[in-house]
Order: structure tokens, then C-alpha cells, then sequence
């Protein structure tokens, strides 16, 4: 990612802190890795990245709020809102504390509502709301999918053209409803290809993000990015997020 991306974030949080008089406010931010259950409770379906896969949800909560970020380093942590201010973000766990945090104190702002991951069967009610939206707002494209998400691929299959790539080892050659999964380098030849992307919001946090600001649609997905996308003016699908 370029640094440029978190420059941008990090201007208007301090600028937000500052504009509601929290920078000076003795604050707590603690984060922790949910478990699946507390996640994403407890869906039909058990093939979700959050049950079989390497991610956590981090969460961070910020005076009675929460936000929520998928990342792959995870752990505990606890500290001011300065502190997550002036951490320098070189890793997955770093950079995941603070987007939960910012999207916990968004929240607590009113500044966004989709911070905490969906639950028991909403992922198959958002996946077809998502083919709703991409019907209603880019017709009939063709998609190039960023991060397997079991149900949204099963509901793009069905309605588009549609290519998957995904950075779990374990996901990549397999087939799933249809679309063979690829290698994230396989990424820039989707993108060629494709009308539209659809990007997992997870990509704010693993510093990938960078190669998905092209010149064609981009809609990124979850509650991960809610609220950098907020701060980024970006194209932000969620839900059934709460």
C-alpha cells in the first residue's frame, strides 16, 4: 500500500478527533480476537472464512461502541487513542488495531453504522442484496471477485460472469459454485478483464488495497472497511452488517 492511503485516513481521524474535542480525552481502546461463534454465530452454512480459515475478527471498542477488522495477526492490545494515532502501521496486527479502533470511534460518532460482522444466516441474505445492487446499479457486468466470501460467490456465480481470486492457500485451485479460485497474482488480469470489482474490505488491513484504486467500479465489501471508506470516499457495499 502506499503510504499515501494512510496519510489520507489519518489526517481526517485527527481532524475528527480534534472537530469533536476527543484529542485531549483520557480514552481506552482494547482489541481483541473473537472467536467464530462470537463472530458469526451460528450459520448453516460452515464454510465462511471465519470458521475455516486463518482470520480473526479483531474488535476494539471505544466508550460502550465497537468496530470490528478482519486480519490474519491477531491479539490483544489496550492503549489511549493517542497511542493508536501514533503507532507506526507495519504489520497486519498493527494496522488491524487501528481500523477496528477507527471504526469503533466512527461509530460512536454516528459517522457509520455497518461495524460489526453479520450473523447466523445474514451473509445469504447480503449476498443477494449484493447481486440486487450490482443488477440495479451496473446491469450486467462482468465481476472480478477479491476474497472468497462462500455465499457472494455462490449468488455472483448465478448471475454474472465471474472471476475469484483469494490469498488463503488452502481455497486456491479449489471450485466453488462454478468459479475456479486463483492466486492473488492472478488479481491484475482479472481486474483487466472485468467491468467491475468486488473487493473484500480486508484489503485495508492485509496492504493491498493500493492495487484496487483503478479506473473502473469498485465496490469493497464488509465491515472491515466501513470506516475508511467513509474517510476515502469509497464505493462501500455492507448489508447485513449491525
Amino acid at each position: 500500500m502506499k503510504t499515501g492511503t494512510y496519510d489520507i485516513i489519518k489526517e481526517e481521524f485527527a481532524r475528527i478527533i480534534k472537530g469533536n474535542a476527543l484529542e485531549s480525552e483520557k480514552v481506552v481502546i482494547k482489541a481483541a480476537p473473537l472467536s467464530a461463534e462470537e463472530a458469526i454465530g451460528s450459520p448453516e452454512d460452515r464454510d465462511y472464512p471465519l470458521i475455516v480459515g486463518v482470520e480473526r475478527l479483531m474488535q476494539a471498542e471505544f466508550k460502550g461502541y465497537r468496530g470490528q477488522a478482519f486480519t490474519d495477526m491477531y491479539g490483544d492490545f489496550s492503549g489511549r487513542l493517542a497511542d493508536v494515532m501514533a503507532m507506526d502501521l507495519t504489520n497486519n496486527f498493527r494496522r488491524a488495531i487501528f481500523i477496528s479502533s477507527l471504526n469503533a470511534v466512527l461509530r460512536y460518532l454516528g459517522l457509520v453504522t455497518k461495524t460489526i460482522h453479520c450473523r447466523d444466516n445474514e451473509p445469504r441474505q447480503c449476498s443477494h442484496e449484493l447481486v440486487r445492487y450490482i443488477e440495479e446499479n451496473y446491469g450486467h457486468p462482468k465481476v472480478a471477485m477479491v476474497g472468497l466470501q462462500p455465499r457472494m460467490v455462490e449468488a455472483l456465480s448465478g448471475r454474472f460472469e465471474l472471476k475469484v481470486t483469494d490469498m488463503d492457500q488452502a481455497n486456491i485451485g479449489s471450485e466453488k459454485f462454478g468459479a475456479v479460485i486463483e492466486g492473488p497474482e492472478s488479481a491484475p488480469e482479472h481486474l483487466e478483464w472485468c467491468d467491475i470489482a468486488v473487493v473484500t474490505g480486508t484489503t485495508i488491513v492485509n496492504d493491498t488495497i493500493s492495487q484496487f484504486r483503478i479506473a473502473k467500479p469498485v465496490v469493497y465489501y464488509g465491515i472491515t472497511i466501513s470506516g475508511a471508506a467513509k474517510l476515502l470516499g469509497l464505493n462501500h457495499f455492507c448489508y447485513s452488517g449491525h
